[in-house]
């Protein structure tokens, strides 16, 4: 179903988390211990990791125009407290951007991918499907930025062909 190139950098990181659970079966990769490897999560870090998944697809949808359902992106701001960032300058100049707290945790990994995102630019382009059906992340490639399904093949088209039907009362 979905076409699109995985995000560039850290946002890959955070696009794979949101993409954990298929809002349209309930399936939910952190269920296995595959899928919570993949993260490098434990079994009881789960509930945390799925509160953060939900308050990082709030945020992919607020940048898609969306209202979360119910959640906020403050929900996220405050997740993200917990995670403080330092920034340091190295003897050559370099400037790097590093966890205070522990680096390894998933909140921690998270934290820098969403710094460094939002310094380049990038963080804005990571959405979230608007089909109530999928709620996918996906990074919008698009040049303007507008980019509103993560596959215009499936969602896209389901949405627009549900949009016909309606204007043709049927």
């Amino acid at each position: 179903m979905y076409d699109r190139a995985p995000a560039p950098g850290g946002l890959a990181l955070v696009e794979s988390l949101v993409n954990t659970l298929s809002v349209d079966t309930g399936a939910d990769r952190l269920d296995s211990a595959d899928g919570r490897a993949a993260f490098g999560l434990t079994a009881a870090e789960v509930p945390a990791a799925r509160e953060l998944r939900e308050a990082l697809r709030a945020a992919c949808l607020a940048h898609a125009g969306h209202s979360p359902p119910g959640r906020s992106t403050a929900d996220l701001d405050r997740m993200l407290t917990g995670a403080p960032l330092r920034v340091s300058v190295d003897g050559a100049g370099a400037v790097t951007l590093r966890p205070t707290a522990d680096p390894a945790s998933l909140l921690s990994r998270v934290a820098t991918a969403i710094a460094e995102a939002a310094a380049d630019g990038s963080w804005l382009r990571l959405k979230a499907c608007e089909a109530e059906d999928c709620l996918w992340a996906y990074y919008d490639r698009s040049p303007a930025g507008r980019s509103r399904w993560c596959s215009m093949a499936v969602c896209g088209s389901r949405a627009k062909m549900r949009a016909y039907r309606a204007r043709r009362g049927g």
